[in-house]
């Protein structure tokens, strides 16, 4: 039985509590049965002397909601205590080496579900650092996914250090899913550049794509290699800006002159309707186009026309 009335128990109920909140079970069309026998099964009809009643589903909530609660505390408390339990195992498996694919120190994986299981034994295994380069959109139910992960690799020490591309971070769920990071430690850095999908863990290991539709992936482990392709991060880092104003709300008259230009408004135009001068235009567009890696104002009015309000 789930913890809410389905369907046919409800309208059972708002039946009774209309004729009055009686009942008599002599009086139910078969079909109505089932229904019954689960209202009194929830508490939701109690018995009478005449019959049955029904009864307040406030004191159902509370019951089910304190239920609930304690089923989330002990779930809680299990998930803290499952790692201690499984330290032995966990030991047990870094004493053996793993094997190598084919090429001695590349493993081939194939299919997205091996990618993700294998990424996620990596950052489970990880104890110093993860770099990461993710060019493209960033899709949501990917970063909600991994934000446990994340965070449990931030908790525990580790730095993770993550290159976007500004047109990433211009969809406001996927900011807030990159705040819940920054805001534990993680760092984050904008390139409006092209660069090639990375992740690298304690410098020891990369995992690369194999497939342009990113259904293969490879995980390197020769250590020149690895070291190639930190080389190759660290560049990229060094030449990319920090995310922290991405990340924070835009200022209010960001927003209007944002919305002024996505209605195809000039940067005179802009001034002259909100009665600013054209120097505090310029200086509000300039944070536009960063925040959303345009290089020219039209490339900048093209990128806002999802974001247009009149």
């Amino acid at each position: 039985m789930t913890d809410e009335p389905g369907q046919a128990e409800r309208a059972l109920y708002l039946a009774v509590v209309r004729g009055g909140g009686r009942l008599c079970p002599e009086h139910l069309a078969p079909a109505d049965r089932p229904a019954f026998a689960a209202l009194v099964a929830r508490g939701l009809l109690t018995t009478t002397p005449t019959g049955w009643t029904a009864a307040s589903p406030r004191a159902l909530g509370d019951r089910l909601g304190s239920e609930l609660r304690t089923r989330a505390t002990r779930l809680l408390q299990h998930a803290e205590r499952l790692p201690d339990a499984l330290a032995p195992l966990a030991l047990a498996y870094d004493a053996v080496r793993r094997p190598h694919g084919p090429d001695g120190d590349a493993v081939h994986l194939d299919g997205n579900a091996d990618i993700r299981q294998h990424i996620s034994e990596l950052v489970s295994e990880c104890q110093e650092e993860v770099l990461a380069a993710q060019p493209g959109p960033r899709p949501v139910d990917g970063l909600r996914m991994a934000l446990a992960q994340d965070l449990s690799l931030l908790r525990r020490g580790c730095s993770l250090r993550t290159l976007y591309q500004p047109a990433a971070l211009v969809d406001h769920t996927v900011q807030r899913q990159v705040a819940l990071r920054t805001r534990q430690g993680a760092r984050v850095r904008l390139l409006a550049e092209p660069y090639e999908r990375l992740l690298v863990f304690d410098r020891k290991a990369a995992v690369i794509p194999a497939a342009e539709d990113r259904s293969r992936a490879t995980v390197l482990t020769d250590p020149a290699v690895v070291a190639h392709l930190v080389a190759h991060f660290e560049r990229d880092w060094a030449r990319a800006t920090p995310a922290d104003h991405h990340l924070d709300p835009p200022h209010p008259t960001t927003v209007r002159i944002g919305r002024l230009l996505a209605r195809g408004l000039t940067q005179r135009a802009v001034a002259t309707r909100l009665g600013l001068s054209e120097r505090t235009v310029a200086a509000h567009i300039s944070r536009l186009r960063d925040r959303h890696g345009a290089h020219t104002l039209f490339h900048l009015g093209w990128r806002l026309r999802g974001e247009r309000r009149d």
